[in-house]
């Protein structure tokens, strides 16, 4: 395979475990421009329309993330009308983590396991990453708050227990609340649990509309038990446009470093819908890659929709 001098191919080996890796929909205020390409605007800037601001990952067949693309590369559709690109960012941005860890009674004997993954993403982190570490078994826990600092998050680690039944949704909503308060482009969940939910105030479809109308990518980690629910935690994850792991014990570290790899790779284009009525109403968005010369078909991961504001 022929590669272009600008483009990079991230490899990295793991456990066998099969890679996806997608981004969330944000929208931000577009300013008041000419015809040049928009830098991605801040928010003091006057406000004449909607830029919707698109995060994508893009894999090769062996699922390595690629580096290197540019504008030119990506074709954008909003309800299947294409759209001009007026911004494109691809750098490495800071990440807000929150960490959601269930310490139910069922998962007594993962523990241990889950307690070195959730390590590991304290590991990795950067100096302007953010964290937070929310805990639930029958009612859920904002155990540490939003904060750079992981020392606090390791040491409430380490004192973990076990016991109760499991209040998942609610735990969710807690976290998603956390996560509004920081201000990076950059927000991902990571939920630890065999997604045994039986003790919420919260509904599924609650649930369902609170994750289709956040910013935030939710990755969950099912630790195999008796309570075990598959089902539940991919709906989750493919509601948010991020991807669900089944995790063994062995496998939890290469799992938490595969999503910050993914995290931290990842290509930001911003568009003006054409029709940007403000009606609230959920519209679709689909990627298209035209790879560069040389390069085999590549793969684009994104989420699929987002929700217009509305007056």
């Amino acid at each position: 395979m022929t590669h272009l001098p600008r483009l990079s191919v991230i490899a990295l080996t793991f456990s066998g475990i099969a890679v996806s890796v997608f981004g969330q929909v944000l929208i931000k205020p577009l300013s008041r421009g000419g015809a040049r390409e928009q830098a991605i605007p801040s928010a003091n800037l006057r406000v004449d329309t909607n830029l919707v601001l698109i995060p994508i990952t893009v894999n090769d067949e062996l699922n390595h993330p690629i580096t290197g693309l540019e504008k030119e590369n990506f074709r954008v559709y909003d309800d299947r009308v294409e759209q001009s690109v007026v911004s494109f960012s691809s750098e490495d941005e800071p990440i807000a983590l929150g960490l959601v860890f269930d310490t139910s009674g069922s998962m007594r004997g993962a523990l241990p396991q889950g307690r070195r993954s959730a390590s590991q993403f304290l590991q990795l982190a950067n100096p302007e990453d953010e964290f937070f570490l929310v805990e639930f078994d029958k009612a859920p826990r904002l155990t540490v708050p939003l904060t750079a600092d992981t020392g606090s998050i390791h040491t409430e680690l380490l004192f973990t227990t076990s016991g109760g039944s499991t209040a998942l949704f609610d735990a969710l909503f807690l976290a998603i609340s956390e996560m509004r308060k920081s201000k990076k482009t950059k927000k991902a969940i990571v939920l630890f649990s065999d997604g045994g939910e039986n003790n919420s105030r919260y509904t599924p479809k609650e649930l369902d509309n609170l994750v289709r109308e956040s910013d935030v990518l939710i990755y969950t980690v099912l630790v195999p038990g008796a309570d075990a629910d598959p089902p539940l935690m991919n709906r989750i994850a493919e509601m948010t446009g991020a991807h669900g792991f089944a995790a063994g014990a062995a496998e939890f570290p290469d799992i938490a470093l595969r999503i910050c790899v993914e995290l931290r790779n990842r290509y930001v284009l911003g568009y003006t819908p054409h029709l940007a009525a403000r009606d609230g109403r959920y519209h679709h968005v689909e990627i298209k890659i035209v790879p560069p010369r040389g390069l085999p078909k590549l793969r684009a991961h994104w989420r699929l929709g987002y929700y217009a504001p509305s007056d």
